[in-house]
């Protein structure tokens, strides 16, 4: 299709869907109510529905009193069911699809209902809204003039009769319309390719002379292929290869340890717009050039309510809100109800609100994951950001890490341990270690307390990991690809074990 032609109805529809936002924008609480409602109206006569007596819920008053907050292992017996072929159970139409978690914070695999309403209302709205968002922003794009190079996961679609299984991504890949195979690279074959080796060789091989406009992936995965690329090619910067590429759509893992080095391989000129999905829904974009955060997507038929995340634990008692009386800076963790047929349901995420007007998000972490051995209250938003500051004082980047605590033993106080796999080194590490918990410390006041005089923590002790580590330890797992993550925070050694024995 002629680029003009493309140029026209982007513009066309641009205009119509950034008049959308702006309205919920506006008005935030009204539309969630709306979405609420419809959500109730579709699944009245449905077993939850008519478990819960939704045909007499008509605010959300009534639906938090009524329908219990969830887990999945709460909500697997109903899943489960849907599975083996029965239907009407929490949702009114068809489920046939079920996105399978890579399972990194617990062992065992999820598997996450997805719906027709859920692909087409939510995931592929989303998709169309990050390229609107970013056209509006940025109106000398030609984000059209070349393709999008997406680096999703690997894990191939399996049946089982009528049911599908898979990565989110390889769902979303298998069932992308026309418009959208026509401008992504690589072909369908190559991105459902389950071998994560071969598909990597595949992706550049197939790509290499391609007009890559656009990349879109997790930053840890996306630097590998980055980086297997500028050394094969003997080349500095991708621009070098794709001299049209103008922006890097990221999520999944925080960006700030990845930043410079994305920066350096990709050139100053390339824009990184943070995304905000999961397998049970797409939740926020980052709709301005020169902010991080992102603006909580209202109209996907996602109801939101949120729970203060105290202590490193959520409490029952705990207060449940829905966004009339969110707080800013308050660490949540997020519950939803969706077009996919999960009601209150934990997704396991803690966000903050960085605006109220409108509401704008940040990632703080996993309610899974965090440390609190020794009541010092550490999530992952802490040591990302301490992170970053130490390494931009040493010059220095990193591939991967993890923490765990190493417990009180006899005399000996309790520390954190951290494998750190470092792509560039800093020339003095005992400084490093030392830079890093003092920037803990001004971050989180808990740590500083737990560290005074060395009573409780003593500092914390960096382990080097040696090259492919991490890699090397996904791939003993059997999950290399591009939706899997190291947990970056342990409350047990479990993981740091693991990785120790074979570094």
């Amino acid at each position: 299709m002629p680029f003009s032609i493309i140029n026209s109805i982007t513009a066309w529809f641009l205009k119509k869907r950034i008049h959308q936002i702006k309205l919920f924008k506006k008005h935030p609480i009204e539309v969630q109510n709306e979405v609420l409602m419809n959500l109730i109206k579709c699944a009245k006569n449905t077993e939850i529905g008519k478990k819960y007596g939704f045909e007499t819920i008509d605010d959300y008053e009534i639906f938090s009193s009524k329908v219990p907050v969830s887990t999945y292992e709460d909500f697997f017996k109903y899943i489960n069911r849907s599975i083996k072929g029965e239907e009407n159970i929490f949702w009114n139409t068809e489920i046939k699809w079920y996105a399978q978690s890579s399972g990194t914070t617990n062992s065992k695999s999820k598997f996450i209902p997805v719906s027709k309403e859920s692909l087409e209302e939510c995931h592929y709205k989303a998709g169309k809204d990050v390229l609107c968002i970013y056209m509006n922003n940025n109106e000398d794009s030609n984000l059209f003039s070349g393709k999008s190079l997406r680096l999703g996961g690997s894990k191939k679609i399996q049946n089982n009769g009528n049911k599908y299984f898979g990565d989110l991504s390889a769902i979303l890949i298998d069932n992308l319309p026309i418009w959208a195979e026509l401008m992504s690279a690589p072909n369908n074959e190559i991105s459902l390719m389950d071998k994560w080796d071969e598909k990597l060789n595949a992706i550049i091989k197939n790509t290499i002379n391609e007009d890559v406009t656009s990349l879109a992936g997790v930053p840890s995965w996306m630097l590998i292929m980055i980086n297997k690329i500028l050394v094969e090619k003997n080349i500095k910067s991708i621009k070098e290869i794709w001299e049209n590429l103008e922006v890097y759509f990221h999520g999944g893992v925080d960006f700030k340890p990845y930043k410079n080095q994305f920066i350096k391989a990709l050139g100053n000129n390339v824009r990184f717009y943070e995304i905000y999905n999961a397998s049970e829904g797409f939740f926020a974009i980052q709709d301005r050039n020169d902010k991080n955060d992102m603006l909580l997507m209202l109209d996907y038929g996602i109801y939101f309510e949120f729970q203060e995340f105290n202590s490193g634990s959520l409490k029952d008692n705990n207060q449940i809100v829905n966004l009339s009386k969110v707080k800013l800076n308050t660490n949540y963790a997020i519950i939803i109800s969706t077009n996919a047929g999960l009601w209150r349901y934990k997704i396991g995420d803690t966000i903050k609100f960085t605006s109220l007007k409108p509401f704008r998000i940040q990632i703080t972490g996993r309610t899974k994951n965090f440390i609190n051995a020794f009541g010092e209250e550490l999530i992952i938003e802490n040591t990302d950001l301490a992170l970053n500051k130490t390494l931009s004082k040493h010059n220095s980047t990193i591939f991967e890490y993890t923490v765990a605590p190493s417990f009180i033993n006899k005399d000996k106080s309790g520390f954190h341990q951290w494998l750190i796999e470092f792509q560039k080194k800093p020339k003095n590490i005992s400084q490093f270690e030392k830079d890093l918990d003092l920037n803990i410390q001004k971050i989180n006041t808990d740590y500083k307390a737990k560290r005074f005089k060395n009573i409780t923590m003593s500092q914390l002790e960096i382990v080097e990991a040696k090259n492919n580590l991490f890699f090397n330890w996904f791939k003993l797992n059997n999950k290399l690809g591009g939706q899997n993550k190291v947990p970056r925070l342990s409350n047990d050694r479990k993981i740091i074990e693991e990785l120790l024995k074979i570094n």
